[in-house]
């Protein structure tokens, strides 16, 4: 065939390039443990910022905080009725599904982004209040060298200093300083998926999962309604729906069951529009609440009238459907 002496010279030439120019060896670099690997991302990238703790503790943050560890941190400010007590609401679900790991082998740090007001004592107030346990540390400093160290992870947005922007940063990040390996995350997401990161892929990233996931046996997903979505990831943080499970974690807020059929619709819309607002006029039933849950604001979620429509019919929905198979299992 005409062609065929242009087949036999590629061949020739592919195997002359084979003895020539033989494949480089795997890098020894990747047959060998995450931690044996140098990481850009040591003592020359990380500041050793000075800090303190919730206990007056003088820590750096290289050093003593991060290095060769799996950590977790964002930044907060105590006087904060935005985003704050939610993202702190959030990583408190995720210490509770981590347990006792949290402390050995996984670290919670929240470092103030305003110094000025949140001393050591204010931030031991404000642990307390959330119910923050061991293995997760508050700290404080100088204005200047926090602002260096929110540059350095790229948690920094300009403007927002000590909390006075309404455009709040949601600021958390996620890694392995051993690895190199970090990442941003969304506070609002479910604590179940940023457990896992935390407590597994961030571990061993590098190596296959032992499960055998078959397609055919995958659960139906139920795509949720509006606001299901809203209560995931603004409500569920801090409230429960049914909390109904021996021995489950109860909310750090009341537990929204019945909430429409309990409260006057008007009020409930007012007080998720602008709960800031209703606490500020001293409104009776927000006194008993914020004297009931320990101190606790609800935060202003800035909750436009559609967002607040399809939360409360989804609560009313979700109250009609557990209440009523109780109801039907009481009846002699």
């Amino acid at each position: 065939m005409a062609w065929s002496w242009r087949v036999l010279l590629a061949l020739l030439l592919f195997a002359v390039g084979l003895h020539y120019w033989p494949l480089k060896p795997v890098p020894q670099a990747l047959a060998t443990s995450p931690h044996d690997e140098a990481t850009p991302w040591g003592a020359d990238y990380f500041p050793n910022t000075p800090l303190l703790t919730q206990d007056g503790k003088q820590v750096h943050f290289f050093d003593d905080l991060i290095k060769d560890k799996v950590v977790a941190i964002n930044f907060i400010f105590t006087g904060c009725s935005d985003s704050c007590p939610v993202e702190t609401a959030r990583l408190r679900q995720v210490q509770k599904i981590l347990g006792d790991r949290v402390g050995k082998d996984i670290f919670l740090y929240s470092i103030s982004i305003d110094p000025y007001n949140d001393t050591p004592a204010t931030l031991k107030r404000y642990a307390e209040k959330f119910g923050i346990g061991p293995g997760w540390t508050l700290l404080t400093g100088e204005a200047d060298d926090i602002k260096q160290l929110r540059r350095r992870l790229g948690l920094y947005i300009e403007g927002l200093e000590n909390g006075r922007s309404k455009d709040h940063n949601l600021s958390l990040i996620i890694g392995n300083q051993a690895t190199g390996r970090w990442m941003k995350a969304s506070p609002f997401e479910s604590p179940y998926i940023l457990a896992d990161r935390l407590g597994n892929s961030l571990h061993n990233w590098r190596q296959a999962s032992a499960m055998a996931n078959d397609y055919a046996s995958a659960p139906q997903v139920r795509p949720p309604s509006s606001g299901e979505q809203i209560f995931r990831t603004r409500c569920s943080s801090c409230h429960t729906l049914g909390n109904a499970e021996p021995g489950s974690q109860p909310g750090i807020g009341p537990d929204l069951l019945g909430v429409t059929r309990q409260r006057d619709i008007q009020w409930l819309v007012r007080w998720l529009k602008a709960p800031d607002q209703v606490i500020a006029e001293k409104d009776p039933l927000a006194m008993l609440l914020l004297e009931q849950y320990n101190g606790l604001a609800m935060p202003n979620m800035r909750l436009g009238d559609a967002e607040v429509t399809a939360l409360l019919n989804y609560l009313e929905d979700e109250t009609a459907r557990i209440q009523t198979p109780m109801a039907a299992r009481q009846t002699p």
